[in-house]
C-alpha cells in the first residue's frame, strides 16, 4: 500500500465571462450616474456598481474617467442631435422648421428632466475641459447644419445660441418658461 496520495485533476480553470456589450452598458452607466450625481462624484466605482460590472472592467474599457465622461457625453449629444436632423429634416419648408424648431425646444430638449441635467452638467464640465468642449463644439457644429437646411448660416448660429439659452433658462429658472412663451420668442427672433 502507498502512502502517496492520488494526483488531484487539474484545477477547473474559470472561465472568461463573454460580455461583448459590456463597453456600452458602462457607457450607460455612466450617463445614469452622472444624470443622478453629477460630473463631480462620477467615479469608476459608481460607473461599475450602476452597470453591475466588477471594478476591474472600467481600466480594461478606458484609460481614464475622461475618456469615460467624453464618450458618456457624446453619445448624449449624438442622441440630441439625432432628434435634431430627424425634426428639421421632416420639415418641408421654413414655417414648418419654425414649428420643428418650436417643438424641439418644448418638446424634446426640456421633456426629459434626465437629459436636460445631463446637458447642463456637459456645459458646467466643457467649460473647464477642453476635451468635453470638443464634445460640445462637435454638437453645436452638428446643429448648425441641421438649422442650414432652412435658415442661412448667421440665422443658423444665432438661431442655436437662442435655443441653447432658452434650455439653460428653463433648465435653471425656478419660473421656467411655457411652450407659448417659447413659441413666442422663436417667433419674435425667426420673424
Amino acid at each position: 500500500m502507498s502512502d502517496a496520495t492520488p494526483p488531484r485533476p487539474p484545477a477547473a480553470r474559470r472561465s472568461r465571462r463573454h460580455d461583448p456589450g459590456r463597453r456600452d452598458r458602462l457607457i450607460d452607466a455612466a450617463l445614469t450616474v452622472i444624470a443622478e450625481r453629477g460630473v463631480a462624484a462620477t467615479t469608476h466605482r459608481e460607473i461599475a456598481r450602476v452597470a453591475d460590472v466588477p471594478l476591474g472592467s472600467m481600466t480594461y474599457h478606458f484609460t481614464s474617467l475622461e475618456e469615460v465622461l467624453a464618450e458618456a457625453f457624446t453619445r448624449h449629444a449624438e442622441s440630441v442631435a439625432r432628434v435634431f436632423d430627424e425634426r428639421l429634416s421632416a420639415a418641408p419648408d421654413r414655417e414648418a422648421a419654425i414649428e420643428a424648431v418650436i417643438a424641439l425646444v418644448a418638446d424634446d430638449l426640456l421633456g426629459s428632466r434626465h437629459d436636460l441635467v445631463l446637458s447642463v452638467e456637459l456645459y458646467v464640465a466643457a467649460a473647464r475641459n477642453p476635451t468635453l468642449r470638443a464634445v460640445t463644439q462637435a454638437w453645436m457644429t452638428r446643429s448648425r447644419h441641421a438649422l442650414e437646411r432652412h435658415f442661412d448660416a448667421t440665422t443658423a448660429r444665432e438661431l442655436d445660441a437662442l435655443i441653447e439659452g432658452l434650455v439653460l433658462h428653463s433648465a435653471l429658472s425656478t419660473d421656467p418658461m411655457t411652450p407659448e412663451q417659447i413659441r413666442h420668442a422663436v417667433h419674435r427672433f425667426l420673424r
